[in-house]
């Protein structure tokens, strides 16, 4: 009876371990996705899911059906509406600390702007990139509810939005 309550105790001893390590993990926050589908006339889609790690968001994913070896803008949009069969519904791009559109890296940019993505020869891109100007489930700046969009054409970081052509795909990042 001795040995069966010690491993009970031990047992839940590595659970409480096991919980309280993955708080200190990175990439173990709240979790959101994005599951992209095509806009009218448009064949691309894809997962994208966003992951709180400290003050970092991980946003990462798949996406097929774009033009192979091309750039394409990516952004989180206003609205989490993908309505109007165009992606228009999504509104502009997320802008909640009204910043200049930019470069994903730079000083100042909308909380929206994430890096061009550049698909491959079969028109796929499978990407990984960190963010810092949102959070998943909490705050402000909560990129859950958003639209997320992927252009046809590369970012040109021109204002007010990057002038990147029509949308490919629209989705709604919910949380997961």
């Amino acid at each position: 009876m001795k040995k069966v309550h010690v491993s009970l105790a031990l047992a839940a001893l590595l659970l409480a371990g096991c919980a309280q390590m993955k708080e200190m993990m990175p990439g173990t926050g709240p979790v959101a996705t994005a599951t992209l589908a095509p806009t009218r006339g448009s064949a691309t889609n894809g997962t994208v899911r966003f992951t709180q790690a400290g003050s970092t968001v991980v946003v990462s994913g798949e996406i097929r059906g774009l033009k192979p070896n091309a750039e394409h803008g990516f952004h989180v949009h206003e609205k989490g509406d993908c309505s109007s069969g165009d992606g228009m519904s999504t509104g502009g791009h997320w802008n909640p600390t009204e910043q200049p559109h930019g470069k994903h890296d730079a000083p100042r940019h909308h909380a929206g702007d994430l890096p061009s993505l550049r698909a491959d020869a079969s028109g796929t891109v499978r990407f990984s990139v960190e963010a810092s100007a949102f959070r998943v489930g909490s705050g402000p700046n909560d990129v859950i509810g958003k639209g997320l969009i992927v252009h046809r054409d590369p970012d040109d970081y021109s204002q007010p939005a990057g002038n990147s052509g029509p949308r490919l795909a629209c989705a709604v990042i919910v949380r997961s």
